[in-house]
Formats: C-alpha cells, sequence, structure tokens
C-alpha cells in the first residue's frame, strides 16, 4: 500500500505546479538552474559622432528616461527630478518597496560604474536582458520594450552614455529572490538579426515605435490572473509604491472613462507639465523626463495609443480608494466600475 501512496504523492507534487502556473513551470525552473537564454559577447565598438551624442541624449534624457531608474531622485521636486549630481550613479530601490532591486551606475566611472564594460555588453543588457556579468536582469529594466530598439538608437543611447560625468557611487548587486527568478529568466530573448533604423516621424507608417520603445504598456498594462482587464492594453490598474505613497496606473485607452476627451493638444501639455487641468500627475509617471520628447514623437505616441482598443476602467487617484470588481483591487473610482 505504501507505493500507491508515494506514487500519487509524487504525482500531485508534479503536476501541482503545473495547475497553478502552468506547464511553462517546468521550462522555467530549468532556465533558473541551467541560466537565462544569451548570446556570446561580440568585439563591437560603436563610432562616436555627434549626430549619435544628439539622439542619445534625447533618447535617454527624455523618451526612455534612463536616469529615471538609474539615479536618486529628489521627491521635494515637481516631477522628482534626478539629485543634481548623481545623474545615471545608480539607485536602491529600498525606498520604493523593493529592497532587494538596484538600478547600477551606468556612468562611465571605471570602478563603480559602466566605465569597464564594453559596448556590447550594454547592448545586450539594453536590449536582451543580460547583465555585463551573464545575470538575468529584472523586467524593470524594461528590456521586453527596448526589444524593439532600433540598432542606430541603441548606438546612440551607448554613445551618449559615455559621455556624461563619471560619478563614483559603489551599490550592491541586485540579488534577485528565487519566486522572482522563476517568473523572470526565461524572458531575455538573444537578438541574432539587424533592428533597422527608424524612419524620421513625418515619413513612418509605423507609429507604434516610439508607444513600444517608452514602454507605457509596461505601467498602464495590468496582466493579473482573475483581472477582468488583465492583459486588455493600457487599460490602467497597476499599483506601484513610491515615496509619496501609493498610486495606480490610469487607463490611457480612448474610452469615455479613460482618455477619451484627449486631442494632440491636450496631450502634449500633459507630457509637457504634468497637470490635467488643476491637477498634478504623481511623478511615477515620469512626466519630468517625457517633457523633453518633441511635438513629432507625442503625436506619433498618442496616435498609437489612439489606434488601440478602448476598454472601460475607471481609475481616479483623487479619490478614496474603493473596491473595483473589473481589476479586483481597491482604488480611487472603483466603485464607479
Amino acid at each position: 500500500m505504501r507505493r500507491p501512496v508515494l506514487i500519487v504523492a509524487f504525482l500531485v507534487s508534479f503536476l501541482a505546479p503545473a495547475a497553478i502556473y502552468g506547464w511553462s513551470f517546468y521550462t522555467q525552473f530549468w532556465r533558473v538552474i541551467i541560466g537565462p537564454r544569451s548570446r556570446p559577447l561580440r568585439n563591437i565598438k560603436f563610432e562616436i559622432t555627434e549626430a549619435r551624442a544628439a539622439r542619445g541624449a534625447y533618447l535617454v534624457r527624455g523618451a526612455l528616461n534612463c536616469f529615471r531608474c538609474h539615479s536618486d531622485r529628489d521627491w521635494s521636486q515637481p516631477g522628482a527630478p534626478p539629485v543634481v549630481g548623481k545623474e545615471g550613479a545608480g539607485h536602491v530601490y529600498a525606498d520604493e518597496g523593493t529592497p532587494w532591486l538596484v538600478a547600477p551606475n551606468i556612468t562611465p566611472d571605471l570602478e563603480t560604474g559602466a566605465g569597464a564594460w564594453s559596448d556590447d555588453m550594454l547592448s545586450r543588457a539594453i536590449r536582451e536582458g543580460i547583465s555585463h556579468d551573464g545575470r538575468v536582469l529584472h523586467p524593470q529594466m524594461r528590456y521586453p520594450a527596448l526589444f524593439h530598439l532600433s540598432d542606430e538608437d541603441l548606438a546612440s543611447v551607448i554613445v551618449y552614455i559615455r559621455t556624461i560625468p563619471g560619478v563614483r557611487n559603489p551599490l550592491p548587486p541586485t540579488r534577485l529572490p528565487w519566486a522572482v527568478r522563476l517568473r523572470i529568466t526565461g524572458l531575455p530573448q538573444p537578438i541574432d538579426r539587424a533592428l533597422p533604423v527608424r524612419p524620421a516621424s513625418q515619413e513612418t507608417s509605423d507609429r507604434s515605435y516610439m508607444l513600444r520603445v517608452i514602454d507605457c504598456s509596461g505601467c498602464h498594462t495590468r496582466r493579473t490572473l482573475g483581472s477582468e482587464i488583465s492583459g486588455k492594453s493600457f487599460a490602467g490598474g497597476n499599483r506601484f509604491t513610491s515615496p509619496l505613497g501609493p498610486v495606480f496606473a490610469s487607463n490611457i485607452t480612448s474610452d469615455p472613462s479613460a482618455i477619451g476627451y484627449y486631442d494632440d493638444a491636450i496631450f502634449i501639455r500633459v507630457m509637457r507639465t504634468g497637470n490635467v487641468g488643476a491637477r498634478t500627475l504623481n511623478p511615477t509617471m515620469p512626466w519630468y523626463w517625457y517633457k523633453d520628447i518633441s511635438d513629432e514623437d507625442l503625436k506619433s505616441i498618442f496616435a498609437a495609443l489612439r489606434a488601440e482598443p478602448p476598454v472601460k476602467h475607471i481609475i481616479d487617484n483623487t479619490e478614496p480608494p474603493t473596491w473595483c470588481r473589473r481589476c479586483r483591487q481597491n482604488h480611487g473610482g472603483g466603485d464607479r466600475n
């Protein structure tokens, strides 16, 4: 009798993770053991040109808002800009509820920053989610979105990062908990093909390029099981913690419950000022960086958003939190869904 009991116990222990997480659990489990997918580093060096440095500055300081994560921020100032003298010097996310997450120092400092990292180490980290020493990076690095960054824009970003002042700022490494590694180690995807240069905004038919690489979906799309809006692009509902307290990502679809009344002018004004009428957006929404995006790119982003399906989901961070049956959590305006 003992053997059947052991067999049943084994089958239950084997099948339970699949029932909870899906059969991909086993692929993810072995991926944690053998490491993330990655390609060998190449011996490449991006040519430094004025055009690349200028384009890189535009992307790093604006659309990609790299310093939003890789800097300590002054939350007492509008938009929570980087602390003066600490741009790119890294940040420990203990103040935002994630003590094990560290955005490294990406300044050219040789000892504590990225000065000794090769161009391809940076390339692989930015677009493919593999750190300079081969570890999987947390997707807060946003490599699933930056995967779409063109080769030329990638080169421009790296050229510009090489030009910023080096800051000595030793930081501990990120130490991902086992449960997190199990969830994310399968995410990195090696890039083994050329990604073409993006045409100028007025010439491109792919209006979604900027929308993808600035990763609006990463914050504004909820993917939690059991939620009616799970996977519905840009419908909001993700909860974020900041030094100013919790805030929920808004619904930015064209539904009347969201930003259906926006036009180009309103969208640009919100991105430039961080103000929606008399209300100022929480600095977790990185309008401080988005204000430097060109009108053409902002219009492209807005046009791509308008092309997405509308989703009804009221979120109002100015109201007291109430239960929302659609996303199954408490947030402002929840009882109106």
